[in-house]
């Protein structure tokens, strides 16, 4: 029963291509029902994120019309995108190795980091709520995610800090061991001041300035994360408050100069300010770094540190790949008793039967005053010979057919070692020999 994942990723296609296959929210739903209906999908699930769009599915074999399903549900041919070069199909092993891969954050345009792990749950929580899912992608899912997690716990690939702006938190951490006490000045209003704003307010800091030459977006980006803002024109008078600064706009001369914030230290009592300033060219004078009680980093200096983690998390990705292998071997023996479950369930639901209807005699038979032993052979009789029929009808068969394939299957089940019963002890053996009926007494009961 092959697994099929067809898609486009950061890789594969430019972000002008992956806006066009992205599911919105509100389609999700009608997108997984259609997906499913298509011949060969037996189940489904739909990842859509900026970074990727992938079709998770369970075929009856081959490769079902799934990407001509997705061009066009998204109209592409009215667009003139041809997606054929950039999606990538995988099947079976190599499926569920990629299905992996991306829960354990190693296929992601950032190589450890765990949104993705988010974003995989809620598609599969929405397919499952949806009824797309079955036993086959319930367990793959569940498995994917039990495996992100012992990457996690077991290898360090999200233990270092891969982007400029989380690198510039982690330096601040250096300097102040906590942050919930201290106050940050944010210049500049773009989406890597944004970032930083964000890792800051994960690791406690509660209270934030933004200083913006738009003070409209100041005020929004403020906004956010509860803060303040202010107009450039305004930074010498707040800079004693800041303990941290962090600075990116498009500035093409420093916005930071040398005596603001000489002046600002004079305020401050000499308590130490870091400062990271991430603009090229500089929003912060570089003779800053001349004065004492200020730890001034660069662009520079950040991207040293995010090079070094970034080799550390690839290291930790091997270690990862190696766990990953692991599991998708012992993950395809798992989903083979799945084949086998609805015969497994009916040979039970069969043998309950026999049980039942065995069970139901004997007590009749105690009910009329037969003697409590002969009931016990009779049950024991019985249930062997109507559990045994059918085995035994088929053997005789494959016999006369010269069915050496059935043979060997139904000695390997019925037959050799294997059908032998533990010996009694000594007890068990003599209880059994006192409670023997007479030869024929259970020949009484029809």
């Amino acid at each position: 029963m092959p697994f099929v994942v067809i898609g486009i990723n950061h890789r594969t296609a430019p972000v002008e291509i992956r806006e066009k296959v992205v599911f919105p929210e509100h389609d999700l739903s009608v997108a997984l029902r259609e997906m499913t209906k298509l011949p060969g999908v037996r189940e489904g699930v739909i990842v859509s994120t900026c970074n990727r769009t992938e079709l998770y599915c369970l075929s009856d074999g081959g490769e079902p019309p799934l990407v001509q399903w997705l061009s066009r549900w998204h109209d592409l041919a009215s667009h003139q995108v041809d997606i054929s070069a950039s999606v990538y199909r995988l099947q079976d092993s190599a499926a569920i190795k990629h299905v992996f891969s991306v829960a354990c954050g190693l296929d992601s345009l950032v190589l450890g980091e765990p949104q993705i792990l988010g974003q995989l749950k809620t598609a599969y929580r929405q397919a499952h709520e949806v009824g797309t899912t079955g036993p086959y992608l319930n367990r793959l899912m569940q498995t994917a995610f039990s495996v992100a997690k012992r990457v996690r716990t077991e290898t360090r690939i999200g233990a270092n800090a891969v982007s400029v702006a989380s690198a510039a938190v982690v330096l601040a951490r250096t300097v102040f061991e906590r942050l919930e006490n201290h106050t940050a000045l944010l210049i500049g209003a773009g989406e890597m001041i944004a970032l930083a704003a964000r890792h800051l307010r994960a690791n406690g800091l509660r209270r934030v300035i933004v200083a913006n030459r738009s003070i409209e977006r100041a005020q929004e980006l403020a906004e956010e994360f509860g803060g303040s803002a202010i107009g450039l024109e305004a930074l010498p008078s707040h800079l004693a408050d800041a303990d941290i600064v962090i600075a990116s706009t498009a500035s093409p001369q420093p916005v930071v100069t040398y005596e603001a914030v000489r002046a600002a230290l004079r305020a401050r009592k000499r308590k130490p300010m870091f400062m990271v300033d991430i603009a090229v060219p500089r929003d912060i004078e570089a003779r800053v770094a001349e004065l004492g009680d200020v730890y001034l980093f660069t662009i520079d200096d950040l991207q040293s540190v995010v090079n070094e983690n970034i080799e550390a998390r690839r290291e930790a990705a091997r270690d990862a790949d190696g766990l990953i292998a692991t599991r998708i071997e012992r993950f395809e023996q798992q989903l083979k008793t799945l084949d086998v479950a609805p015969l497994i369930r009916e040979m039970r639901e069969g043998a309950d039967r026999v049980r039942a209807q065995s069970a139901a005699q004997a007590q009749r038979m105690l009910a009329a005053g037969r003697d409590p032993r002969e009931v016990v052979e009779f049950l024991a009789t019985t249930l062997t010979n109507r559990l045994m029929h059918a085995p035994s009808q088929r053997l005789r068969e494959a016999a006369e057919r010269g069915d050496d394939e059935m043979l060997r299957a139904l000695e390997s089940l019925f037959g050799g070692e294997g059908a032998d019963v533990e010996p009694l002890d000594a007890t068990e053996s003599a209880t059994r020999q006192d409670l023997a009926p007479p030869a024929g007494a259970a020949a009484n009961e029809r």
